[in-house]
């Protein structure tokens, strides 16, 4: 049997697994691309294969390594505290919250250092984690009977008759995702006491397979204990709950509720822009992709102007270079993400021209010429401060010209705390991606193939241009909406069900079908035109052509 590997090709025996090929250190890699699908290393070739190994670099790598080094965390907690539970919870600094109840006392460091010191032991004995099939029926009565009643009531919308598990050493649990093939693989991870758990690092792959510095945000971190507050006030936590409401004929309530939590927090800021709108000059407004920033904007404009505020607004890529002139990235290609992309000379001049009382041409940026032109001079009015958004808002470097305290600066992205059930925490990036794609498809016609292929470029740009400035923020609008997946999951599911067995994407789209059909659905026509969510699936009043 032939297999090509790095344009080499090696004979080797039928049937052989993808581990069996790896030279050297069989640690290095995580997952492998055999004929353009992802594969757990333990996956058996029958036949001749192009194969390209993966390691923590890679995104679909670095999720089945996050995978097991959750079920590794839950088995260590079990053979410590038997009757714990234990849910994780993404958080702060692109870590992981695991939150420890059930153990009759606070949960201290003492706690922690006997988790570690069993976890260590775990992955130090390299344990095998074979991954086997049972009916649904068998994987209630387990679940059940472990204690894991979370588990056992999403089964109930799980319409396929057979449950897959994977064992390691006498423990049985699922993650909804590809598994490593040992605990040896387990190299790298930071665990530290987090009241009442503690923060889980682990490796990133915008970041090359290493672990980013922990900041400990706090700002952030309130925002998702109010977002886990919000699931105790709604009861919408975990999937079966989002079902059972909706069973119950509770969905449109749902949405009014959390569409009145937007409107709570804007209402909330604009009273603190309000309350220092003699010293604000510039309200900027950043987040990561798809978080809504448009119609966030677009409401904050028309929230602030009820309060008697006006703000200018000014478009940041119309400060693009002429020429689309933009720095090359690792690969050669123009950086269009990258700051220097932008006349950052020039809009800091604009803004310090308006600041200072001045007139001012604006630009205006054509993308098909890549030419910039310049509008008829305008002056703001007293107590008028200019608004921007966009992926560099937040960064003093586009204006070191104006002083901090002449800005307001805002943070924008979905900060849920959704659960799959206690182990599987949905990924507040995985909900961004769904509302990206459903909107690529509708308003650019691209597929999501094309959504897939740039969605890796567009997260490392976020760990380089937003998240390092996130913690200057003044505020953190949550833009998340509980109620969302029910609705995008009619959207998504046809989109990402059409993704072919041979496509590179076929298991990351796969992995997001799974999850989606757990979800009972959300008719769009309960959805108000001013929702952020209209911005991603269509007919929003900040989109239209239509005129009353």
């Amino acid at each position: 049997m032939k297999i090509k590997i790095n344009n080499q090709i090696r004979e080797v025996k039928e049937k052989t697994r993808v581990s069996e090929l790896i030279e050297g250190d069989k640690y290095q890699y995580q997952a492998a691309r055999v004929n353009n699908r992802i594969r757990e290393l333990d996956y058996l070739i029958t036949s001749d294969s192009k194969v390209e190994f993966l390691s923590l670099s890679d995104s679909e790598a670095v999720t089945i390594y996050q995978s097991t080094l959750r079920y590794l965390i839950v088995m260590a907690v079990k053979r410590v505290f038997p009757k714990a539970r234990i849910i994780f919870n993404y958080s702060v600094s692109r870590s992981i919250f695991a939150s420890i109840s059930n153990i009759n006392h606070p949960f201290l460091q003492a706690d922690l250092d006997q988790i570690k010191k069993e976890f260590e032991t775990i992955v130090k004995k390299d344990l095998p984690i074979k991954r086997f099939s049972v009916t649904k029926e068998e994987a209630n009565h387990y679940y059940n009977e472990v204690g894991f009643k979370d588990k056992a009531r999403i089964l109930a919308y799980r319409k396929e008759s057979t449950v897959h598990m994977y064992e390691c050493d006498g423990y049985k649990n699922y993650m909804f995702g590809y598994m490593l093939p040992s605990t040896g693989y387990i190299k790298a991870y930071k665990f530290s006491l987090y009241a009442p758990g503690f923060i889980i690092q682990y490796p990133r792959s915008e970041v090359k397979g290493e672990i980013p510095e922990f900041t400990d945000e706090r700002v952030f971190q309130n925002a998702l204990k109010e977002a886990n507050k919000w699931g105790n006030i709604t009861s919408a936590s975990y999937i079966y709950q989002m079902n059972e409401l909706i069973e119950r004929g509770d969905a449109l309530e749902f949405i009014n509720l959390c569409e009145t939590r937007h409107n709570n927090q804007l209402a909330e800021l604009g009273e603190k822009i309000l309350h220092d709108i003699d010293t604000i000059r510039l309200i900027a407004v950043a987040g990561p992709s798809s978080s809504g920033k448009t119609t966030f904007t677009n409401r904050l404009r028309i929230e602030l102007k009820s309060l008697g505020i006006e703000p200018l607004m000014i478009s940041v890529d119309d400060f693009y270079n002429e020429g689309h002139l933009a720095p090359l990235d690792e690969f050669g290609k123009p950086d269009f993400e990258h700051i220097d992309a932008l006349d950052r000379k020039l809009f800091d001049e604009v803004i310090y021209k308006l600041i200072a009382g001045e007139e001012v041409a604006l630009p205006h940026y054509e993308f098909k010429t890549a030419e910039r032109t310049f509008g008829k001079p305008i002056k703001l009015l007293k107590h008028q401060p200019i608004m921007i958004e966009g992926i560099h808002a937040l960064n003093d470097d586009l204006t070191p010209s104006i002083e901090n305290d002449l800005k307001f600066k805002i943070y924008i992205a979905p900060q849920a705390q959704l659960h799959i059930d206690d182990h599987n925490p949905i990924s507040l990036s995985d909900i961004r991606l769904l509302r990206r794609m459903v909107r690529d498809y509708k308003t650019r016609n691209s597929s999501v193939e094309q959504t897939f292929d740039m969605w890796p470029s567009v997260r490392r740009g976020e760990f380089k241009w937003i998240y390092p400035y996130q913690s200057n923020a003044d505020f953190v609008f949550n833009s998340e909406l509980s109620y969302e997946l029910c609705v995008l999951k009619k959207h998504a599911l046809p989109l990402l069900e059409a993704v072919k067995p041979d496509s590179p994407h076929y298991i990351q789209a796969n992995r997001l079908v799974k999850f989606l059909k757990y979800f009972k659905d959300i008719s769009d026509k309960w959805i108000p035109c001013n929702s952020i969510i209209r911005e991603f699936i269509g007919d929003s009043i900040f989109y239209t052509d239509d005129i009353c």
